[in-house]
């Protein structure tokens, strides 16, 4: 009794053809299908194993009025489903009445989870629940993306630990890894839970509240509470990726010049590649196992909460202190510079 997947990430968003646009046009998923029911009409996209619904219409207003644009529905496969609704609600999650699909319960925030079970046609069906009517599968630029690769959700400050147990107890997900995080006078506590099967992975973060306050307090400011801070997606090569999709419109995150320096004393073997990674601004780390490179958008919606990333694994299996600390340090300079 366990999620195993992600059957797809719906996102609420004020704009459907601005944030369509921005997903086909940009990053490159292509639209396969749209559904409607009362109040809300939903554009189903995909890209490599990656379902993402956009939906928009009345019955997301309020939603969006609390959190604005962003992911409102995880939802997930599971090996049985009856059983994982009940763990889950055990574990202290409320069952939702208004669920499509399959059964859905609360998850963090205003974030729910719809239940699927799992099957041999998981990867290519159309989620349950709606009279989807098919797209024309116009040709579209070469897909990149392959998996969704984690989510990264901010949490409140001090409940780290009950939702990283609700995620273990309620849905069968592990716990993985943690990591403290300090940077200047702000900081960052994380735990990363994922399923047996690797398809699901959490990174759970909260801020330190006796540090100052800092970028993951000003995304719950944003988002009227917790929620889904990025979506990564896993790519075969990062670097003709970032210039591609940096081509079609996407907003990175720079990267000071000074981190290559520090990047090549750290890393003296990827001096080879160290200007195609500056070039790119893609960030690096190391594990045990191997290498993670990365790269963080800005946000391209209003509140400027949910943003992307791009992710290339050679070998690395984890989330390193420098991965989460590059992050961090990131996206606080930016929150800086732009205040």
């Amino acid at each position: 009794m366990a999620a195993l997947d992600i059957e797809y990430v719906e996102l609420y968003a004020h704009d459907e053809a601005a944030t369509v646009g921005y997903l086909a046009g940009s990053l490159g998923f292509r639209r396969v299908a749209r559904a409607g029911r009362p109040g809300l009409e939903t554009v189903l996209l995909r890209q490599g194993t990656v379902q993402v619904l956009v939906s928009t219409g009345p019955a997301a207003g309020r939603f969006l009025e609390e959190h604005g644009d962003g992911v409102a529905d995880m939802a997930l496969r599971c090996d049985d489903v009856a059983g994982t609704l009940a763990s889950a609600t055990a574990a202290g999650a409320r069952e939702l009445g208004d669920a499509v699909g399959g059964p859905a319960v609360t998850g963090f925030g205003g974030v729910r989870h719809t239940l699927f079970p799992d099957g041999p046609d998981a990867a290519t069906r159309l989620p349950a629940g709606r009279a989807w009517t098919p797209l024309s599968a116009a040709a579209g630029p070469v897909e990149r993306i392959s998996v969704l690769d984690h989510v990264a959700v901010v949490l409140e400050a001090g409940t780290l630990q009950d939702h990283t147990e609700f995620y273990e107890r309620g849905f069968g997900l592990g716990r993985y890894s943690g990591e403290y995080v300090a940077f200047g006078d702000q900081a960052m506590d994380s735990v990363v839970v994922r399923s047996a099967s690797g398809g699901i992975t959490f990174t759970l973060i909260e801020p330190d509240k006796k540090k100052q306050a800092g970028q993951i307090d000003a995304f719950l400011d944003k988002n009227n509470g917790p929620g889904v801070q990025h979506l990564a997606f896993l790519v075969d090569e990062i670097v003709p990726a970032v210039h591609e999709l940096r081509g079609r419109g996407v907003d990175f995150l720079s990267t000071p010049a000074a981190y290559y320096g520090l990047l090549e004393r750290r890393f003296p073997e990827m001096a080879g590649e160290i200007a195609d990674l500056k070039g790119a601004d893609v960030l690096a780390d190391r594990d045990e196992w191997g290498y993670l490179l990365q790269l963080f958008t800005r946000s391209p919606y209003a509140r400027g909460t949910l943003f992307y990333e791009l992710v290339q694994r050679r070998g690395s299996r984890g989330f390193g202190s420098s991965n989460i600390r590059s992050l961090y340090e990131a996206i606080e300079l930016d929150r800086v510079a732009a205040e």
